[in-house]
């Protein structure tokens, strides 16, 4: 008697056996990798990559600036995986992205470690920047109309209520904003590229560097500035921004403080 032939597995089934084993396989911890979190995991796969990239450096430029991360903290690659629950390439891609803007410095063979100029390299940055603002004052005084200097009263009078409400963060938005506008009303747009750089440069430092309740731009100092403009004193109103860039870096202090800190709590994950 013939034996019944032997059932073959259909696409299907063989499709399914497959899926199993490769679900099984993924499950299984890879050796040498980071243990990332549930809830970290859960969050990745709900968020598409290029919103968890934005959200990875949001995170490390807000703790630098809050001065949670200190200048010279590690920011090892597999740490941070596990942490936001992502893959290797999406943070080397983050850290790059953070070493072009200055936040982060990339060392070979040492990794990622937030950013640590020295005093020489910050005396560089800011002369730069006393040299760009000295060039721009002129074109300002000779092209900004009455609707532009308006608008520069509105910008100092929204930056007087920072002041007053004692919000920090506001009111060094608010300062940096003062100095951009100057470069838009010079109408010279490769010199507001190259300030608005710059003024991004100086701003993190001084937000890392300077101490706490000090003010990152005197506002009084900036209506000065505007008040010389309007009435034409050019050269008064560059010597008043000179004296007061010359102020803004004076208060730069590069000691900081040892922290004990986890990562995850400095980057406000904990």
């Amino acid at each position: 008697m013939r034996k019944p032939a032997a059932k073959l597995p259909t696409p299907s089934s063989r499709a399914t056996r497959a899926a199993r084993s490769q679900a099984a396989t993924s499950a299984r911890p890879a050796r040498g990798r980071p243990k990332v979190r549930p809830d970290a995991m859960r969050q990745a796969a709900d968020a598409p990559a290029q919103d968890m990239e934005t959200r990875i450096y949001a995170a490390v430029v807000e703790s630098v600036m809050s001065q949670r991360l200190k200048p010279g903290t590690k920011l090892p690659e597999a740490a941070l995986c596990e942490l936001f629950g992502v893959g290797r390439s999406l943070v080397q891609k983050v850290l790059r992205r953070l070493a072009h803007d200055h936040v982060v410095e990339l060392r070979p063979n040492r990794g990622a470690m937030v950013a640590m100029p020295s005093r020489a390299e910050i005396g560089e940055l800011f002369e730069t920047r006393r040299a760009l603002e000295a060039a721009i004052l002129p074109l300002v005084a000779e092209r900004a109309t009455k609707s532009d200097y308006a608008s520069l009263r509105r910008l100092l009078r929204t930056e007087r209520r920072a002041m007053h409400s004692h919000d920090q963060t506001q009111w060094a938005r608010l300062a940096s904003a003062f100095h951009q506008r100057l470069g838009e009303l010079s109408r010279n747009a490769m010199l507001q590229r190259y300030l608005n750089e710059v003024i991004s440069r100086c701003s993190l430092i001084v937000a890392i560097f300077q101490p706490p309740g000090n003010a990152t731009c005197e506002h009084e100092e900036h209506a000065r500035v505007v008040d010389c403009l309007e009435r034409g004193r050019v050269a008064d109103a560059i010597a008043e921004m000179d004296a007061h860039l010359k102020a803004l870096e004076q208060h730069i202090q590069l000691v900081q403080p040892p922290t004990g800190q986890s990562l995850a709590g400095m980057l406000g994950l904990e």
